[in-house]
């Protein structure tokens, strides 16, 4: 089999290894039971000589000396001396032998000699041919095997659902994707007509089918069913993938919080992932307890990539003070300006202004802001506030060189030209009252020495 189609085609695969193990135990358990059952019609088809060779033949299979009845079998095989009935029956045993020596190949000459014999029983032929399109499916020999598929098909009035799956891995093997359907299908109907469950591994070929039909619809459908069935993490990632692809975004969340909730998302990507969409749905505070979570137990790789994705999570529920410390942590990591400014903007959120200073100009230093004019203002702002009036006028002096902010910067040039107007007024107003005062105090000790 090809195993270079990627991931989804690996589990396909080990469905199907799962399914041929089946079929091959169920082949060889029917030869036995037909083995058992033409005892007696072998009895009485066949010589007291070949007969008691065939049994000796079966006694050291049993024993696991395949050479010695292989040995002994093929030295009783002799057309001229046996009637076509002995030979069917010497072939087959010389066939399961093969078998169980691993040798599918010698087995498949073997059956096929068997099968042109003019009078071979229906039902021998019958269970044959299956048995050789089972052995072709082993040997890679897809195309052949799906040709002897179909002649057994045209045998078989009443099939399992078994022979129907056999034939869509066969169709899988040669890339007939679309024609696996049907198959599939006839075997979930044939089931259920006998009282039997479809099986898990049945649903994952079918999404595979489709899924190399991208019919995504199909893809969900089947997601679901086996997730109602038999619930496991891949198959919540394949429902995810699938209401990506028919753009079903608000759905997506859900699939991946149940996986979360049931414990089965495991790797730092599905975390990163379940934040973001948590992020999309406007619950950031989710996003951001998760991360932490996630980023504190090492599962999450603490990264510029993923310190930011915290520190936006952790602003947008307007926990700035929680921001910060991932904040910091992805500034150092940073070679640009654009997560000190935003360091720098949480400070001055957070009224810690002396801070708000140094980071601010951090990202100056560093460089590579998008709007270089918009530090400048926060930093300006940061200025005001520690009553550092003139850095505080320089700052927005230089956001005002920026078209889009000199508004802005006007605004507040003037806030603090009226700030110091007023400072000076009021110093000017205590020192008036100083002087006021000093000049009564020395009217009151002149009176007195009078």
């Amino acid at each position: 089999m090809n195993m270079n189609r990627g991931i989804s085609l690996k589990l396909c695969l080990a469905l199907i290894v799962g399914v041929l193990a089946f079929g091959t135990a169920g082949a060889q358990k029917a030869t036995d039971e037909d083995r058992d059952k033409t005892k007696t019609k072998q009895a009485q088809a066949v010589s007291k000589e070949v007969y008691e060779k065939i049994q000796k033949a079966q006694e050291m299979v049993d024993e696991k000396n395949y050479n010695g009845a292989l040995k002994s079998l093929n030295n009783l095989y002799n057309p001229d001396k046996l009637t076509e009935y002995e030979q069917a029956n010497v072939l087959n045993y010389i066939g399961f032998v093969y078998y169980n020596m691993d040798d599918a190949k010698s087995a498949i000459r073997t059956y096929e000699r068997m099968l042109a014999i003019p009078t071979l029983e229906p039902q021998m032929a019958k269970q044959t041919t299956f048995t050789m399109a089972q052995l072709l499916t082993m040997e890679e020999q897809y195309g052949k095997a799906l040709n002897t598929l179909d002649k057994w098909f045209t045998l078989e009035t009443n099939p399992a659902p078994e022979p129907f799956i056999l034939r869509a891995q066969i169709l899988y093997n040669l890339d007939r994707f679309k024609e696996m359907v049907a198959p599939i299908e006839n075997a979930m109907r044939v089931a259920r007509e006998r009282n039997l469950e479809p099986k898990e591994n049945w649903y994952g070929l079918l999404n595979f089918a489709y899924f190399q039909q991208e019919n995504y619809a199909k893809v969900r459908d089947i997601q679901i069913i086996l997730l109602e069935n038999w619930p496991k993490a891949r198959y919540w990632k394949s429902l995810a993938g699938a209401f990506t692809e028919l753009g079903e975004d608000e759905k997506l969340i859900y699939a991946y919080d149940a996986a979360h909730t049931q414990g089965m998302l495991e790797q730092d990507t599905e975390f990163v992932t379940m934040a973001q969409l948590y992020l999309q749905a406007e619950v950031p505070y989710k996003a951001a307890t998760l991360l932490e979570e996630k980023m504190n137990a090492g599962i999450v790789p603490k990264n510029e990539k993923n310190y930011r994705l915290l520190s936006q999570a952790w602003t947008l529920a307007q926990e700035d003070k929680k921001a910060i410390p991932a904040l910091q942590a992805a500034a150092k990591l940073a070679t640009h300006g654009e997560l000190d400014q935003r360091l720098a903007n949480a400070y001055l959120n957070i009224g810690n202004y002396s801070e708000c200073v140094k980071s601010a100009n951090t990202a100056i230093r560093k460089g590579g802001l998008k709007n270089p004019d918009n530090m400048q203002i926060s930093l300006g702002m940061c200025l005001y506030n520690l009553r550092r009036y003139s850095d505080a006028k320089t700052a927005f002096g230089k956001a005002a060189r920026t078209p889009r902010s000199v508004r802005t910067a006007s605004q507040w040039i003037n806030v603090i030209d009226a700030d110091v107007e007023r400072n000076r007024q009021i110093k000017l107003a205590e020192e008036a009252a100083r002087k006021k005062r000093r000049e009564l105090d020395a009217k009151k000790a002149k009176a007195l020495r009078v």
